[in-house]
């Protein structure tokens, strides 16, 4: 068994407040569980307007298939076309 994680650094060009944040985020964050069953949490910079970092887990039967899986994560974030622009993810590979 293997367990990746997955970070994404967003920005959020046109936010203003923290309702608007959330109102960002809450639709990508269902979006990603609900196409890749995985688990997603808001981790860091939560009080800063413009920036989000999110953290995605992925328990797999292997590393490989993990990796793989939150690499597709990544690459639909980055083609979303919402409120929020990857800047800058890695993944790192716990089992």
């Amino acid at each position: 068994m293997a367990v990746g994680l997955l970070t994404l650094e967003l920005y959020l060009p046109m936010n203003d407040s923290l309702k608007g944040k959330r109102s960002i985020l809450k639709p990508l964050i269902a979006r990603i569980r609900r196409d890749y069953n995985v688990s997603v949490c808001e981790a860091e910079a939560q009080d800063v307007l413009t920036r989000a970092v999110l953290e995605v887990a992925c328990v797999s039967t292997n590393g490989t298939m993990a990796h793989r899986h939150l690499q597709d994560v990544a690459h639909r974030v980055e083609q979303w076309h919402g409120d929020a622009q990857l800047i800058d993810y890695y993944i790192e590979m716990l089992g």
